[in-house]
């Protein structure tokens, strides 16, 4: 567990430790606002998009290997992006970084199920949600630091090391466990899933930038977006589909009401933290004009927030009030973010006391959530399952990444006050967190009752195979 951890931490550290060295590299590329917000997209676009592959992947070959595959991807990308001499080149080593992570993350989720029991998962998970969420916001206070010190490239170099260790780790220690499934490949579910993302993406984030108009010839950004949306409808049309003999997206996986709000739940706590700290560093740097490194100090108690919260978080989610703990957390979270939008004009260390409710609130969120909205699963679907999930949280902070980068820039255009567009981007935050608290108020308790996708009992003590 521990070698998969330093893997998995190192791929979310990379979804956060940009944002603080936005401003050195708009400096030292001589690009724009959008695209170093690009750099960060292109990350979370081609993590997101190919998880429920990898997932499969994973099932077929080994979870092993294919998380070492993806993790040499990483090592190796991160190296380009730390050698990278202009805004273009940096995009698109950033984006083949983000399919290295792809590869790895179903994977650590699938060995959390095999190496534990549903009653013992709790606990894996805590530490597993802990990981997360302490490398979720500490990517600022380490990217300050490096940036700093030795300058923008070394937020990638230190992936290097990291990388190297995290390999030497699995291959000494995590088991070569073969699931033994033949799947088949779902090539047009595949293609119709990417290239709706990407278009969707592409539109809200760019959208701004083209003046929500033409981009090219007739080709406008509604029309990009309205593309996207179609195609996305057409694949869930397709995973219904008769003729489709194992879709990428199994839709009777949706009968378990957990899961279906799990998902919902789990898009929001991504969205709403990956956009977060988006506009905030961006915003202490250039108008109270802090270093990157006062900028990432600003977010540490966040980061130990977090990650203390969620390892004690995940123990306590095997119990049948386990729902209460997310309906909290999103609380906390939203009122955080509430009370920043009022700190705004004030000094940025008067917001400490919100980033702390927003690191506990994370905490509450993350390791929870994912226990029960897995909990129950049919053992069958845990594979898929576990793709869908991730692809859920990583969709969730593209979309968090590119909607605070379009309301920012929206904002700054109509304005051209710094503050108010931070302001109107952290509200729309707030709003999103109240969708994750209804989310989480609707999932069921616990009871040990079968449940519509065909899980068994978890309160039944689990036999296994002399």
């Amino acid at each position: 567990m521990s070698a998969l951890c330093v893997g998995f931490f190192m791929i979310l550290l990379d979804t956060t430790i940009v944002n603080v060295a936005m401003p050195a590299m708009i400096e030292g590329l001589h690009a724009s606002l959008n695209d170093i917000i690009w750099v960060n997209s292109a990350y979370l676009l081609t993590f997101a998009v190919p998880l429920l592959l990898t997932g499969r992947l994973g099932d077929r070959y080994g979870p092993k290997r294919v998380y070492l595959i993806g993790l040499t991807i990483f090592v190796l990308a991160s190296l380009a992006c730390g050698l990278a001499g202009s805004a273009e080149v940096l995009i698109a080593a950033r984006a083949v970084q983000g399919l290295g992570a792809a590869a790895m993350t179903p994977q650590t989720m699938a060995f959390i199920t095999h190496l534990f029991p549903p009653h013992k998962r709790g606990a894996a998970l805590g530490m597993w949600g802990s990981v997360a969420g302490f490398a979720t916001v500490s990517g600022p206070l380490l990217g300050g630091i490096l940036v700093t010190q030795l300058g923008w490239e070394w937020i990638f170099f230190v992936n290097i090391p990291l990388g190297v260790l995290a390999m030497t780790m699995v291959l000494r220690w995590v088991p070569d466990w073969q699931p033994g499934r033949s799947h088949r490949f779902d090539v047009l579910g595949i293609l119709l899933c990417c290239f709706g993302l990407g278009l969707l993406v592409f539109g809200v984030q760019n959208g701004e930038h083209y003046k929500w108009g033409r981009v090219a010839g007739p080709i406008t950004i509604p029309e990009i977006i309205i593309a996207g949306v179609v195609l996305l409808v057409v694949f869930v049309l397709w995973q219904a589909a008769a003729r489709n003999p194992e879709p990428l997206l199994p839709l009777r996986i949706f009968r378990n009401r957990n899961f279906s709000l799990g998902n919902v739940a789990s898009m929001i706590i991504d969205f709403s933290v990956t956009g977060l700290f988006v506009p905030l560093v961006l915003f202490v740097q250039t108008v109270p004009k802090f270093s990157a490194f006062e900028a990432g100090l600003l977010t540490a108690p966040t980061s130990l927030m977090s990650g203390v919260v969620a390892f004690f978080a995940g123990r306590l989610s095997n119990g049948p009030q386990a729902k209460y703990l997310p309906v909290v957390g999103f609380t906390l979270l939203g009122g955080g973010i509430a009370v920043m939008t009022l700190q705004l004009d004030g000094s940025p260390w008067a917001m400490l006391p919100a980033l702390v409710a927003v690191g506990c609130g994370m905490g509450l969120v993350y390791s929870p959530l994912t226990n029960i909205s897995t909990k129950t699963l049919d053992p069958q679907l845990m594979g898929a399952g576990a793709g869908i999930y991730n692809t859920a949280r990583r969709f969730g902070g593209v979309l968090g990444s590119a909607a605070t980068g379009a309301v920012l820039q929206v904002g700054l255009a109509a304005t051209g006050d710094f503050t108010a567009a931070t302001r109107v981007s952290l509200l729309m935050l707030v709003a999103s967190t109240v969708i994750g608290v209804i989310a989480a108020v609707l999932m069921r308790r616990e009871t040990g009752v079968r449940d519509s996708a065909g899980a068994s009992d978890p309160g039944l003590p689990v036999i296994r195979p002399s």
